[in-house]
């Protein structure tokens, strides 16, 4: 039974599935301002789907998972799981994800839902074999789970209010995977074939590359409360103090001493702070 689970965990890719889960349900608590017993299967629904897409990628890249230290114990390129069994767990799920999701709210929310998958399986996945840069639109992927929890609490997917917070996640997700490809698997990608960021510039010229985007990802955080969709003046100033912060810390990437080191805290840091972020933003979606 802990060998299913674990396996489980793996082929879901349960820590990242439930990141998107959680911009999701802060969508749904800007839109509708409360917690209803819908969420509660709006959000099985959305894990259920990104557990999917992620089982379906896995089966997709089995080739390069095998090459590189970081990702050859997952289940199908160590053989715990066939590539039949990934491709029919990942059916099963986003089979499951939609109709949840439609059952819970609408169609407009399980198209998003559907759009994410084909948009991560099928432009994103493939684009990482042809470009260093993939990350920029496959950044797409972590900016539409808001708009679907926004949708399904009864928001229009064109409001700007919301495609502000969209912008704020896309900004996030490219110094997200950079750092965490700068200090995880840099060399493994270029073993298993893969363009890669330290292909095509320098370490010191990735991590300026990498600041700018931190910096930009602060201002697009500030900008979100003119917006109007955070009536609280100390949730706007929280915001402003939290963007602060993260540039003040991530600042140490632009002194590489030790490349491990500083791009994990900085990966630590980019992480927290969009906690930080959408868990104000939920906060001040409650109390509007």
């Amino acid at each position: 039974m802990r060998e299913r689970i674990d396996i489980f965990l793996d082929l879901g890719k349960v820590r990242i599935s439930s990141l998107a889960t959680v911009t999701m349900v802060a969508g749904y608590i800007l839109a509708r301002g409360n917690v209803t017993w819908d969420l509660v299967v709006l959000t099985a629904g959305v894990f259920a789907l990104a557990c999917g897409s992620s089982a379906l990628n896995q089966a997709q890249e089995r080739d390069i998972d095998g090459k590189m230290r970081r990702t050859m114990g997952r289940p199908v390129p160590s053989g715990r799981v066939s590539v039949g069994s990934a491709i029919g767990f990942a059916a099963i799920f986003i089979t499951a994800g939609s109709l949840m999701i439609f059952a819970s709210s609408n169609w407009v929310a399980m198209a998003l839902g559907l759009f994410t998958v084909f948009w991560y399986n099928g432009v994103y996945t493939p684009l990482k074999r042809v470009t260093a840069f993939a990350a920029v639109p496959g950044g797409l992927v972590g900016a539409v789970p808001p708009v679907i929890g926004w949708v399904a609490g009864g928001g229009s997917p064109t409001d700007p209010r919301i495609l502000a917070v969209a912008v704020f996640l896309f900004m996030w997700q490219i110094p997200h995977f950079w750092l965490l490809l700068l200090f995880t698997a840099g060399d493994d990608y270029e073993k298993a074939g893969l363009p890669s960021l330290t292909g095509v510039f320098s370490f010191e010229q990735v991590a300026r590359i990498s600041f700018m985007w931190i910096f930009g990802t602060a201002i697009v955080c500030v900008v979100i409360p003119l917006f109007g969709i955070i009536q609280e003046g100390w949730i706007n100033i929280g915001l402003l103090a939290a963007g602060v912060w993260l540039v003040w810390r991530s600042a140490r990437i632009l002194r590489v001493t030790n490349g491990v080191v500083v791009f994990r805290r900085a990966f630590n840091h980019v992480n927290a702070y969009a906690l930080l972020v959408l868990s104000l933003l939920a906060i001040g979606g409650m109390l509007r």
